[in-house]
């Protein structure tokens, strides 16, 4: 019990806030960029568009297949090969922001295929063009499906952001790894500490989630 004291020092739990602020402030940047992308690449697969939709498709498959791990590495290491230096933080957005982006766009593109095809069909009898049908008519029916995919797979990343201290990105886990480096007999606490604070910040988006489903309904 006493080792559970010392390891919950204030100091030792501000130094994994200051992690765990590293770890959200990834995670925020590449979800909103691997959104972005991946929504357009969501939707040039959908279009169809020839040949572009099957060079993407390839992409993305391809990255799709690729250990996050093995990212981080090209993108840490490779890039530094040909010239292209980034900071450790930059770094592990920019793979973050390219492996998500890859998953987000087959969700997007999933979620909109799941819409009736016949949606799309009244939206043009009615006058629509196939764009203005696709923005108001099919896009909100199939953001509602989406939700739930798209957040489990921000929760995934939020978690995969561990695998950055491979490369000494001071996100939570390699704060925790200092600290009971430190002190062999905080592996527990520090341990405990790493699953509440992951709990609370993965817990929190889920409830987003079902709050958004709520409302969408």
């Amino acid at each position: 019990m006493s080792d559970f004291i010392a390891a919950y020092s204030w100091e030792n739990i501000r130094y994994l806030l200051q992690g765990l602020l590293v770890t959200i402030e990834v995670s925020v940047i590449s979800i909103v960029f691997s959104f972005i992308i991946g929504a357009i690449l969501g939707l040039t697969r959908y279009i169809k568009v020839k040949r572009l939709s099957a060079i993407v498709g390839f992409i993305i498959d391809l990255i799709r297949n690729l250990p996050l791990l093995l990212i981080l590495f090209f993108v840490y290491f490779g890039l530094a090969n040909v010239g292209i230096r980034l900071s450790i933080f930059w770094s592990a957005t920019l793979a973050m922001t390219v492996f998500e982006s890859a998953m987000l766009a087959e969700i997007i593109r999933s979620g909109i295929q799941a819409v009736e095809p016949g949606q799309m069909e009244g939206a043009r009898a009615n006058g629509l063009t196939y764009w203005q049908g696709l923005r108001v008519i099919v896009l909100p029916q199939a953001l509602k499906k989406m939700i739930p995919p798209l957040v489990s797979q921000f929760i995934s990343l939020i978690k995969d952001t561990s695998l950055a201290t491979i490369i000494v990105l001071p996100e939570l886990l390699y704060h925790a790894q200092l600290v009971y480096g430190q002190n062999t007999n905080f592996v527990i606490p520090m341990f405990v500490a790493l699953a509440v604070m992951y709990f609370v910040v993965c817990y929190a988006l889920s409830l987003v989630s079902r709050y958004l489903e709520r409302r969408l309904a």
